[in-house]
């Protein structure tokens, strides 16, 4: 059981290149099924199109859509892949989702049987209990309704983005579910339940375990 959460992409392309080889090292495949998931975004031709220019090379890519419905074939597919991608986009519409097509138990069934997943923002704090998100609005709120694959709570783009740090603390001083947040270009790379492992492409860019008493830096490993 494997997930690999990036906080947010690099800042050039060289970063977000060292992030994608980052998570096909850890794919365990020498030529890894990588599987495109961009329902956060809609399924926007865009983001399928991207996926696959910054992907090529690194495996056998595909991708799986939810509009205008699921292929029939949804779980045979997906278990079958050595990697999902999840892209960023709004998380509370990922969840509404994925769990009206019982993707959620699809998507855990995958991890348990050891299918690596990976993705950044959404894609990011969608594995947790909870999560700081810009689902509703740019002004941020906590959810609580994530899949619950790991503990607590997660927020992404902490150095990214200038609200996210003042809204998470503030949160979880008040009793939203302590937890982890991570700067762009930051990697979570969890074994089991566990985090094994910080690694950044950007430097001083790190993690934080974030809890009522306040947050506290992790040590990030360069890639």
């Amino acid at each position: 059981m494997r997930i690999i959460g990036l906080g947010g992409g690099g800042y050039t392309d060289e970063q977000q290149k060292k992030l994608r080889d980052y998570v096909v090292d850890h794919s365990r495949a020498d030529r890894p099924k990588l599987c495109f998931v961009p329902t956060a975004v809609g399924d926007q031709t865009e983001g399928i199109v991207r996926f696959y220019e910054q992907w090529h090379g690194h495996g056998e890519l595909a991708h799986v859509k939810f509009f205008p419905y699921p292929p029939p074939d949804l779980r045979d597919f997906v278990l079958a892949q050595d990697v999902l991608v999840v892209s960023g986009g709004n998380t509370a519409n990922l969840l509404a989702i994925w769990r009206v097509h019982g993707f959620d138990a699809i998507v855990r069934e995958a991890w348990e049987q050891g299918v690596l997943l990976t993705g950044g923002s959404a894609g990011m704090i969608c594995w947790y209990e909870a999560c700081v998100t810009d689902s509703f609005g740019p002004q941020l709120d906590g959810l609580r309704d994530g899949l619950g694959f790991l503990a607590g709570s997660a927020c992404p783009h902490y150095d990214g983005e200038e609200r996210r740090r003042p809204v998470y603390t503030r949160l979880v001083a008040e009793g939203f579910p302590a937890g982890i947040a991570a700067d762009d270009g930051v990697a979570l790379r969890y074994e089991g339940t566990e985090l094994a492992e910080v690694a950044t492409v950007r430097a001083g860019a790190t993690a934080y375990r974030v809890d009522a008493d306040g947050e506290t830096p992790l040590a990030a490993t360069p890639i």
